[in-house]
């Protein structure tokens, strides 16, 4: 039941409520941390749920101390989220997609896939507007640039960008 009214407060008043490093926030990010204690999974210390970030029930959401869902993203459980993760704003995490193997029957009708999780492992930095399939990992210390589409897992402390995401760079290399 607390879950329940938890959402309810969320979607109706705390999602709407002023991004938080705004000067007149009025104690936003601590309404939505408090708020989201409830409707997640688990919930580390000092994380951060922007303002206008979409998670459906948020009841298989994961996100670990110290990080972040950017501002309008829209997320989807099962997702776990590692500690120190920074996330910008209108970032897209699919878990689920739709079915179309039978070329006989449309594809409305096909119903969807079960849902794939996605891991973001720790000190991890997702871009502005990146857009991450279902089942990917993004490896420990890792860099997407903002704008790519992840369709495959990122090795730790690699720098991914493009549609599809591409290996770059590794923060390893001097």
């Amino acid at each position: 039941m607390l879950r329940i009214i938890a959402l309810s407060l969320y979607y109706s008043i705390a999602r709407h409520l002023p991004c938080s490093d705004s000067y007149y926030s009025f104690f936003a990010k601590n309404i939505r941390r408090a708020l989201c204690k409830v409707i997640f999974a688990k919930q580390g210390k000092s994380c951060n749920i922007e303002h206008g970030v979409f998670f459906g029930n948020g009841s298989d959401i994961e996100i670990g101390d110290n990080s972040g869902i950017g501002i309008n993203a829209r997320v989807e459980g099962p997702l776990v989220i590692g500690e120190n993760v920074m996330m910008g704003p209108d970032v897209i995490i699919y878990t689920g997609n739709h079915n179309f193997n039978d070329v006989n029957i449309p594809m409305i009708k096909q119903g969807e896939s079960k849902p794939q999780k996605v891991i973001i492992e720790d000190d991890v930095w997702i871009g502005a507007r990146v857009i991450i399939l279902p089942g990917v990992t993004i490896g420990h210390g890792a860099i997407v640039a903002a704008g790519s589409v992840v369709t495959k897992d990122v090795v730790a402390y690699s720098i991914v960008a493009g549609v599809p995401s591409k290996k770059i760079k590794s923060r390893l290399e001097s």
